[in-house]
């Protein structure tokens, strides 16, 4: 079975979701995001990256990274704020707001999902059924957080503004089908309901992100494009697969079929980093979860990860983290990580 190293990075940075809001525009109307950081602690306790990201249901729109063209979009597409950028969605290209709304501060007697009306700048809530606003356009909308240290190999190979169109035989298709129970919880609020929007959130991303890898197909750069390159994403997959064995940049050539230089220059072109890097970068990625997650002495991580000492493994963590395996481990632990802040 070839080794699916896209679903194995994804477990070891934690892909999570949360939160849904239903948000209709009467127009002229404009809403303004803040930068995801700015409110990741409201929205992902927890997570040191987090992105936005709407469907359009009905009707259509333009959007944009703040400071960037406006982009249309019409119902069906996805677009995801991959790196966490304030945003506008508006009725007409060009509008700004006047200031930023923060989605989970309104209503603040609800807990989401919710609905909400967004008329020029002014926001109300809306409890009306999705049949009852033929002339709005309206967004199901919600967040994904990750980790970032020591190592996410995917944010950075995503763009700013990432648009999945609709298509034209997707009426009964996974993320149609999402769309539609998005729409119902987002009214119905059953039991459970919020539990279920995160996971399919979830499963949502990782079926955007195969279909971006797709559509890029022969002219993608990037970590993604590696995973789609016959010789990158071999060495990916041989690293990811049997990270503690000893490799080095000679062995991986000798596997994958190319000269070390050639390997080398086409690996930096890809992800930006030599071989023998990139390994060391996903060794300590490996190392934070298992130190957040388990118990183990730092000797039986070092091993798990390659190392033959747990003093070799804490200066080589030391120097990717800033920081010592003990510490790490004292700073992220499961539990204060993931605590459920009190509300205000």
């Amino acid at each position: 079975m070839k080794h699916d190293t896209l679903s194995e990075v994804l477990r070891s940075i934690r892909l999570r979701g949360a939160v849904f809001f239903h948000m209709q525009g009467e127009v002229p109307w404009v809403i303004e995001a803040p930068p995801a950081g700015d409110i990741a602690s409201a929205v992902m306790p927890g997570a040191e990256h987090v992105m936005a990201y709407h469907v359009v249901t009905r009707g259509a729109c333009w959007t944009a990274v703040v400071g960037s063209p406006p982009v249309r979009v019409e119902q069906g597409d996805i677009i995801v704020f991959a790196r966490g950028d304030a945003h506008v969605l508006s009725s007409v290209p060009g509008m700004r707001a006047s200031y930023t709304i923060n989605p989970l501060l309104f209503p603040p007697q609800q807990r989401p999902p919710f609905s909400v009306v967004v008329q020029g700048e002014s926001v109300s809530s809306a409890d009306s059924d999705q049949e009852d606003w033929p002339e709005r356009t309206v967004l199901v909308c919600g967040f994904l957080g990750c980790d970032a240290l020591p190592f996410n190999p995917l944010i950075g190979s995503l763009p700013r503004l990432l648009i999945v169109r609709a298509k034209d035989d997707a009426g009964d298709g996974w993320l149609a089908q999402f769309i539609r129970f998005a729409v119902s919880e987002s009214s119905q609020k059953r039991p459970g309901g919020k539990a279920v929007l995160e996971r399919m959130s979830e499963l949502m991303f990782v079926d955007l992100l195969r279909e971006y890898i797709d559509g890029q197909a022969g002219e993608q750069a990037g970590w993604l494009g590696g995973l789609r390159d016959r010789i990158v994403g071999r060495a990916l997959a041989l690293m990811h697969e049997r990270p503690a064995e000893n490799w080095t940049i000679d062995s991986l050539a000798d596997v994958v079929g190319l000269s070390r230089s050639a390997l080398h220059e086409r690996f930096v072109q890809f992800t930006g980093q030599p071989p023998m890097q990139y390994l060391t970068s996903w060794r300590m990625q490996l190392a934070a979860g298992l130190l957040r997650e388990s118990g183990a002495g730092l000797a039986a991580i070092a091993l798990e990860v390659g190392y033959e000492s747990a003093a070799a493994f804490s200066r080589a963590f030391k120097r990717a983290t800033g920081v010592p395996p003990a510490q790490w481990r004292r700073e992220n632990a499961l539990d204060k990580r993931t605590a459920t802040p009190r509300p205000p």
